[in-house]
């Protein structure tokens, strides 16, 4: 696999608002928190429509592990390429993590540990590792769409999950809201778009 594995978070800066996917619906669901009168926080979560297209920061993709042992994120993350610290437990599972960012969404963090959508994101890095030298000081554009069925056998019988299916349509420089340092990742909960340079 081209993304390797390896952990041990690192983050600072703004909190950044989240965009999570569940893999038995195959639904992008992007998670906004806002203040009730009482003061809590609440989460509002909206599927997005599909497909969209975002600018991946695949360059800067976080590579580890994941797990919810008390119902929050525990990561244990590293930049791609950094030497991938021992699984902290059994629980956590090989994760990443990344910014993505469009007009519509604003920057967001997106993670997974879930082996059908690992599996994506490994393919959708090796494309990113193809272009890349053509694409110097450029970002890609990603475009999600469809979601795509796996079957997986068990001893239970079959279970279905739907996949992510995206791929680099594009590459653009990068926007402002990607350069820099990155920013802390909000904790996570367990219409057609045309090419158009305003997107981004």
């Amino acid at each position: 696999m081209s993304l390797g594995f390896n952990t041990e978070s690192k983050s600072s800066g703004d909190i950044v608002p989240i965009i999570k996917f569940d893999a038995k619906a195959g639904e992008f669901i992007k998670v906004d928190k806002e203040q009730a009168a009482d003061g809590t926080w609440v989460a509002d979560q909206s599927e997005i429509d599909l497909p969209f297209k975002a600018v991946m920061d695949l360059g800067n993709i976080e590579v580890g592990w994941l797990a919810f042992p008390s119902g929050g994120p525990d990561f244990h993350m590293v930049k791609l390429g950094e030497k991938m610290p021992a699984q902290p437990t059994d629980e956590h599972k090989q994760a990443f993590r990344i910014r993505l960012f469009n007009k519509s969404l604003g920057l967001r963090v997106f993670s997974h540990s879930a082996k059908t959508v690992v599996r994506c994101m490994d393919a959708l890095h090796t494309q990113y590792e193809a272009e890349r030298a053509a694409n110097s000081g450029k970002m890609p554009v990603v475009e999600a769409g469809k979601c795509e069925t796996v079957k997986i056998q068990t001893p239970q019988g079959e279970l279905r999950f739907k996949a992510p299916s995206w791929k680099i349509v594009s590459w653009v420089d990068a926007p402002e809201e990607l350069s820099g340092a990155a920013p802390a990742p909000e904790p996570a909960p367990a219409p057609v778009v045309e090419d158009d340079d305003n997107e981004f």
